[in-house]
């Protein structure tokens, strides 16, 4: 069901794990099919000012998966400029595990949703 890429983020997954003290946490969940996920994210600054993603983990209660798309959209996010992180989507997170099976696409989602809810989370302690 699950081609080589998807298995390989399932069997040693990227990032996993907690940040004490995160700039921001995005949590999501889908109800049907029962997965959650919360991806936690520290800030950094270039010299220039633009905030960059220093640090990305994730903890995820799903399927296979929920898991991989959760790994490949840590990988995809850490480095990048706040703004590159953001425009991370469900396509790009399914394309960089090679096309989850259709009925699994949901799992991109979620991260997709998670990373910018993380993002928001951190902009809005920074402004609020």
């Amino acid at each position: 069901m699950y081609n080589e890429k998807v298995m390989e983020h399932f069997r040693c997954p990227k990032n996993m794990g907690e940040i004490p003290n995160a700039d921001g946490i995005g949590e999501v969940g889908n109800i049907k099919c029962g997965d959650v996920m919360k991806i936690s994210i520290k800030v950094g600054k270039h010299d220039d000012g633009k905030e960059y993603i220093d640090d990305i983990k994730f903890q995820t209660l799903g399927c296979a998966a929920a898991i991989a798309a959760s790994s490949v959209t840590t990988e995809l996010a850490k480095g990048k400029l706040l703004d590159e992180a953001e425009g991370i989507t469900k396509d790009d997170i399914n394309n960089a595990l090679g096309k989850l099976p259709p009925v699994k696409y949901h799992c991109s989602i979620l991260a997709d949703e998670g990373i910018k809810k993380a993002i928001e989370d951190y902009k809005s302690r920074k402004n609020g």
